[in-house]
């Protein structure tokens, strides 16, 4: 109750407050359906109510935007590390794909040397190297079963590079033309100068003794197979010269020359037959 000027006014009724608000509310919207006077204090309201929806919507949105940034940052993530294995998976195939090409090559190149040199040739894979000292020597996965035989030449597109001297039945032992028990006939492509090129167990160096200061040879100096004693194919590369030594007290030159084949490089080398003319004897200690 409330006292204004000594008179008692009573708080309405609940009741009464509902028939007057029920009054109000169906005057309104009686009258707004007829004269639309409440459009203008729609609007207004609107004006007013919508600074404040949007401020109601900032952390709906803000927490939508920082769950889609992990989102796509974690997406994002997965995908990079997907790109990058297979941009690695991709690349070791590419270089498998180069070193296959340039295997084929090396055979082609085999090949189309040895098709000017000896009626038949054989590929074969290299599968061994030897650990012993100053030896050079071999193990390829060609043998009896393949007809390869006893002081069988071995050659690559460049030069010779040694024979056969042991035998398997799927696989021969090699001696190249470094070892230091190995030995081969030549000729000095320029003049046709005989002499003997022998290893000395160096990878890279050859020696070709026995000539005297009258020899007519030179630094650089093509020397090719001769084809004497009917081992390795006539006129195939074997080495340079490289050095030549003229040594007053001594009764010979001291030459050197590096082996032209690539006795180093290749996996892959070719067994050839020479022909019919030739005999299959073994040049190689």
């Amino acid at each position: 109750m409330i006292n204004v000027y000594g008179w008692t006014l009573r708080a309405p009724t609940v009741v009464t407050r509902l028939v007057l608000a029920t009054a109000v509310s169906v005057t309104l919207m009686v009258a707004d359906h007829k004269g639309h006077h409440l459009e203008r204090i729609r609007g207004a309201l609107t004006v007013v109510v919508a600074p404040l929806q949007w401020l109601a919507s900032v952390p709906a949105a803000i927490g939508a935007g920082t769950l889609g940034f992990f989102t796509d940052k974690r997406t994002l993530e997965q995908t990079n590390a997907r790109l990058r294995e297979e941009q690695a998976l991709l690349h070791a195939r590419l270089q498998q794909f180069e070193s296959l090409e340039q295997e084929n090559t090396r055979l082609r190149q085999m090949l189309g040397s040895a098709t000017r040199v000896a009626e038949r040739a054989l590929a074969a894979e290299l599968i061994e190297i030897s650990q012993e000292p100053f030896t050079r020597k071999i193990l390829i996965a060609k043998g009896e079963d393949s007809g390869a035989y006893l002081g069988q030449p071995v050659i690559d597109a460049h030069g010779i590079m040694g024979q056969v001297t042991q035998l398997y039945t799927s696989q021969s032992r090699v001696t190249l033309i470094t070892d230091p028990g190995h030995a081969v006939p030549v000729l000095v492509n320029r003049n046709g100068l005989r002499a003997l090129v022998f290893g000395t167990g160096n990878p890279d160096l050859l020696s070709v003794p026995y000539l005297t200061a009258a020899a007519d040879i030179r630094e650089g100096d093509l020397l090719v197979s001769s084809g004497m004693g009917g081992t390795f194919p006539a006129g195939y590369p074997v080495a340079t010269v490289t050095k030549i030594v003229d040594d007053r007290n001594e009764a010979f030159l001291v030459v050197t020359a590096r082996p032209v084949a690539k006795l180093n490089h290749s996996k892959q080398v070719l067994l050839v037959w020479p022909g019919a003319g030739t005999t299959k004897a073994a040049g190689a200690k």
